[in-house]
């Protein structure tokens, strides 16, 4: 089946661990559009599951880094993460009430990742480069 969404250089915020995550966030997405368009609700839920899971691991991972870079907008760039981590817990709470909710939820994510990395992500991620040269 082909990829909804493909991983490409405009993504890339320039570090590896970040980068590595992010590309997770892109195969979780075309594992969700594959399970939806299989109709298999048990691994759409499992997905979904494991992306809320990652989601907020890869959230503390980059908060942590912003902490010790001393990233001045990281209480504005928290609070973008718990409204995300909130839509995503809504959408697992939707699924779990028995919607189908798996289109909505890749649309979200793509925009999410769109936007948040390209935007949000590469603001952050200059000064982080910038404390990992000391």
């Amino acid at each position: 089946m082909a990829q909804l969404v493909s991983w490409t250089a405009d993504l890339s915020v320039g570090i590896d661990s970040i980068d590595d995550q992010h590309r997770r966030i892109v195969d979780y997405i075309n594992e969700l559009h594959e399970a939806s368009q299989t109709g298999n609700r048990e691994i759409v839920g499992r997905i979904i599951d494991d992306l809320m899971e990652y989601t907020v691991s890869h959230f503390s991972f980059e908060e942590t880094m912003m902490e010790r870079a001393g990233y001045r907008f990281l209480a504005p760039h928290k609070k973008v993460h718990e409204l995300f981590t909130r839509r995503v817990t809504e959408f697992r709470q939707r699924f779990a009430l028995r919607e189908d909710v798996a289109s909505e939820m890749q649309e979200t994510l793509i925009k999410w990742l769109m936007n948040h990395i390209k935007n949000e992500d590469r603001n952050y991620a200059a000064t982080v480069r910038e404390f990992g040269k000391d």
